[in-house]
């Protein structure tokens, strides 16, 4: 009986270290995965992406291309013209509009940070990261100037047609528009052009949403960061990414 209580003591203790590895694996799993998962909701992670011109995850893109070809058996030449981008993309874009305000047209760095941020994202905020939304027009319509221009997409614009035909079939395969005409929103503007693949973009909202910015752009040269007060962060933040199409949060 001596002999066997050491032995029983042994397995016993044996069996806690072997939970305890199998604990500490799963930390450090869950850990490196929780990175990768923020790191994908900033635009700084790697995704596995699909498509050329434009690139969207693999799921979103095969139902564009299905919805693509519906479209086109309807007369509409549906085309995405923006997909995925990068947190460094869209650093380059802001910064861009950062200077060009404050420096060409004079304005203060409040006032160059409100401008831009009635269509354009604060790089690491933006739903082009997830790789679930996307920008489309009509590419059979040959236009002058912007295409993405809300005008465009009216009843008797080009890109009319389109509209009409998004507003109808859209849903069925997936897709739903972000930034509504709807008077009582606020944030960015009505973005007629502009739609997310809900049931991806849906849980990675939710997910979005434990994040801090303020974090997300420490360190990172984004010009004005100085000038974003956390009373502004936390405006921004429900304004121009919460305050968006219901039927998506």
């Amino acid at each position: 009986m001596n002999k066997i209580a050491p032995l029983f003591y042994y397995l016993k203790r044996q069996r806690w270290v072997g939970c305890l590895v199998v604990i500490f694996v799963w930390s450090c799993q869950h850990n490196a995965q929780q990175s990768i998962n923020n790191a994908h909701l900033t635009g700084k992670g790697n995704l596995e992406l699909a498509g050329n011109d434009f690139q969207l995850q693999k799921e979103v893109y095969e139902a564009y291309l299905r919805m693509q070809l519906a479209a086109k058996e309807d007369g509409i030449d549906l085309l995405g013209v923006s997909g995925y981008r990068s947190f460094e993309r869209q650093k380059q874009i802001w910064n861009r509009k950062y200077t060009r305000f404050t420096q060409v047209e004079g304005l203060t760095p409040e006032k160059a940070i409100e401008k831009i941020i009635t269509y354009s994202t604060i790089p690491g905020t933006s739903r082009h990261h997830w790789g679930t939304d996307l920008d489309i027009i009509d590419n059979g319509i040959s236009v002058t100037g912007s295409l993405l221009d809300p005008k465009k997409f009216e009843k008797k614009g080009p890109f009319g047609a389109l509209k009409k035909w998004m507003d109808e079939h859209a849903n069925t395969f997936g897709f739903y528009l972000v930034y509504t005409d709807d008077s009582s929103r606020k944030g960015f503007y009505y973005e007629p052009w502009h739609y997310t693949y809900r049931p991806l973009s849906k849980p990675l909202l939710e997910e979005y949403r434990k994040l801090n910015i303020r974090s997300i752009l420490k360190n990172e040269n984004v010009l004005g960061y100085e000038h974003m007060l956390d009373t502004f962060i936390e405006k921004y933040t429900q304004e121009n990414i919460l305050d968006i199409n219901p039927l998506v949060k």
